[in-house]
């Protein structure tokens, strides 16, 4: 399946992006869509996971914040990011995870201006 993250740009500090990740085709079948970021000189890290029936989790830096949802019948993955600061300027990545194999999309910048 090929992932293909959309949304990302530029905002100030206290704005909304909402990315979206498009998958070509049935995400239903993975154990779980999420989404993951990676900043300069950092590692990638876990935003926020969705699995196959809807239940979510979120890194603890972005709750309250960010919401993730999904549109099974779309076969998309979306990202709502509200209260953005700074440090949240990163290559944001999405993710299929399945029994044995994950996929990933080529991601989009996000970047937040103090």
């Amino acid at each position: 399946v090929q992932l293909v993250e959309s949304g990302g740009g530029m905002v100030q500090a206290g704005g909304s992006l909402r990315l979206s990740c498009a998958a070509s085709g049935s995400i239903f079948g993975f154990n779980a869509m999420g989404w993951y970021r990676q900043a300069p000189g950092k590692q990638r890290e876990l935003v926020a996971t969705i699995r196959r029936y809807g239940s979510s989790n979120y890194a603890d830096s972005v709750k309250g914040r960010f919401t993730i949802s999904r549109d099974n019948a779309k076969n998309t993955v979306y990202l709502q990011m509200n209260s953005l600061t700074p440090e949240d300027t990163a290559v944001y990545y999405c993710n299929a995870h399945g029994v044995s194999t994950d996929y990933w999309g080529q991601g989009t910048q996000v970047t937040v201006s103090s």
